[in-house]
């Protein structure tokens, strides 16, 4: 717990310079079981304390912990990579829990120096590492034994889900993940990404492998990429209707474009890697392959 001259202090020492240390925050050694007043940041994160049943000592989360509903009643600390330092600690938190990427690299200063027990959980994009992040989850919460089994369940799901893509026939489709559209220039996931990785469980071929993360799309490499099937979010800024996207110049001679393929879901369900990727990529699956998988 720190007071607003505490606060203030903490504030003043980091501007003086102290360094925040590669890996960022403290790991969670042995765990913080009797942690009651629990700061959640991260969708997925919420998520899983949710589905490990610890949703009552969640105070508070982050803006983009909208489900379940429930935690919406939760106060809400801002964005995830927006973070204020002092709307976090004014919740008087005795464990912060944050998936990696959180910020910014100040506020992350600001709350280690408060000494407020703090875990970063990573969140690489990768179906293999799904279960790690909901044990780490459960570790840092004291809830080893129920993660375990949330984890070996979510496990189970995505090697079934790539059991039935693997009998998909015909030929496997290019998806082209679009985050964004801006001044007609479209924001695409490539390489090491959730959208790249979500799409390749779901049986299809990323079909723009040749940037990393997510970057603008030159209308020549939109072109080139010639996907069949565009992907986007279905929620808020993100959301793209089928008229915005096959109206743009740069899609009309895409095959996408000749069927009218754009696929919308849920972001925190398609991009979350959590306990509902299975579900994800089953119902992505559904949607390139129509018909061919249940």
């Amino acid at each position: 717990m720190v007071s607003c001259s505490k606060f203030g202090r903490l504030v003043a020492a980091i501007l003086v310079g102290s360094t925040l240390s590669s890996g960022g925050v403290l790991a969670a050694d042995t765990g913080n079981p009797e942690a009651k007043r629990i700061v959640s940041v991260g969708g997925t994160i919420t998520e899983i304390l949710y589905d490990l049943g610890a949703q009552d000592r969640i105070v508070a989360r982050d803006s983009t912990s909208f489900y379940p509903a429930d935690a919406n009643s939760k106060p809400d600390v801002g964005y995830m990579r927006q973070l204020s330092a002092e709307g976090i600690l004014g919740q008087k938190p005795d464990l912060i829990l944050m998936e990696e990427g959180s910020g910014p690299p100040p506020v992350l200063e600001i709350l280690k120096a408060s000494e407020v027990p703090m875990v970063l959980i990573p969140t690489p994009p990768k179906a293999d590492k799904i279960g790690q992040k909901i044990r780490d989850v459960g570790a840092a919460v004291g809830l080893s034994d129920k993660a375990e089994v949330l984890a070996a369940k979510t496990e189970d799901g995505l090697r079934a889900v790539a059991a039935d893509v693997a009998k998909i026939s015909g030929g496997k489709k290019k998806v082209l993940f679009v985050l964004s559209i801006s001044n007609g220039r479209l924001m695409a996931g490539g390489a090491d990404t959730e959208a790249g990785a979500i799409i390749e469980m779901a049986g299809g071929v990323n079909a723009a492998p040749t940037i990393n993360g997510y970057k603008p799309l030159s209308d020549e490499a939109v072109i080139a990429s010639a996907p069949d099937v565009i992907l986007s979010m279905s929620r808020g800024d993100h959301s793209i209707t089928p008229e915005q996207m096959f109206a743009l110049p740069s899609m009309q001679t895409t095959p996408a474009a000749a069927n009218k393929a754009l696929v919308s879901m849920d972001g925190l369900v398609l991009l979350g890697f959590g306990p509902r990727t299975p579900e994800a990529a089953r119902a992505l699956a559904a949607k390139i392959y129509p018909g061919a998988i249940n």
